[in-house]
């Protein structure tokens, strides 16, 4: 599956403009485009018949508008569900080059249909006193045996821009 989401990425930043965009007023710089993941998922039963789950996941970000950063990252994000539909985590997004964007994840368990809220808190390289945030929606996810998962997170919005204490 990872060379079928690379592949996906890959034909996604073709098929897209890199138009650039200046940026508003405030500085913000908007991106949006897809995520596309496979990974784990750990669980234990909690109280109630629910069930508590850790995430690990990684795969390609592909960015049809992405004004200020680049068009392609592999993204790596590690969350927590807590059984009562709440997810919290963290993710790092990493360019060609090594550099990268870190964020905290919030939002609904890893399921199809559900949004997740990120918020940018910096970066190394170029993106070093970026800050901004994301949204997205989990299009699909799939759950096969031993807690091996897929899936594609669409509509990813957001925007950046440089901090105003930043160097």
């Amino acid at each position: 599956m990872a060379g079928g989401c690379l592949a996906l990425a890959l034909a996604s930043l073709t098929a897209a403009g890199a138009a650039q965009e200046t940026p508003s007023a405030g500085g913000w710089r908007a991106f949006e485009g897809s995520w596309a993941v496979s990974g784990q998922r750990y669980t234990v039963p909690v109280e109630g018949g629910a069930t508590a789950a850790i995430v690990e996941a990684s795969g390609a970000v592909a960015l049809a508008k992405a004004d200020g950063l680049s068009h392609g990252f592999r993204g790596e994000a590690v969350t927590f569900d807590d059984g009562r539909g709440v997810s919290l985590g963290r993710a790092v997004w990493t360019d060609e080059h090594g550099d990268r964007l870190f964020s905290r994840l919030q939002g609904e368990p890893l399921e199809t249909g559900k949004r997740i809220v990120g918020t940018i808190t910096g970066g190394t390289g170029r993106y070093a006193g970026l800050e901004g945030e994301y949204s997205f929606t989990w299009q699909y996810v799939l759950s096969a045996e031993a807690g091996a998962i897929q899936g594609r997170a669409g509509r990813l919005q957001g925007r950046v821009r440089r901090n105003a204490t930043a160097p």
